[in-house]
């Protein structure tokens, strides 16, 4: 299994990036999928869930309404778009993928490498 997550960068404060995480190697219609963060110096946290088919998310209660989490299945793909971005969004954001039909904060079976997301103030 591989995700491979792209679309970091440096942004303004304010500013948007959209997140990509292509998947391969598992049938993903079967996993649900998440996004987590590392900021420099603070453990890992769940930051948005979607299960398999795509009706149900989740969020951390920091990013409700500036983040969107996403998915298409017949491209194995899953998307972050976060808008009004803020400083402290500042991290390495990984994608994770859970054989679960629940979106779960913890428990993910597969990881992708992370992609840093640098806001600037």
């Amino acid at each position: 299994v591989q995700l491979q997550a792209s679309g970091g960068g440096l942004v303004q404060a304010g500013g948007s990036l959209r997140l990509s995480c292509a998947a391969s190697g598992l049938t993903f219609s079967w996993y649900s999928m998440g996004w987590f963060r590392q900021a420099p110096g603070k453990e890992r946290e769940f930051v948005a869930g979607i299960n398999g088919v795509g009706r149900n998310t989740r969020y951390v209660d920091s990013v409700k309404g500036r983040f969107t989490i996403s998915r298409d299945n017949a491209k194995n793909t899953v998307w972050l778009q976060m808008n009004s971005l803020k400083p402290e969004d500042t991290a390495v954001y990984y994608c994770a993928a859970d054989r679960s039909a629940l979106v779960q904060v913890t428990g993910y079976d597969y990881w992708g490498q992370g992609t840093l997301v640098t806001v600037s103030s």
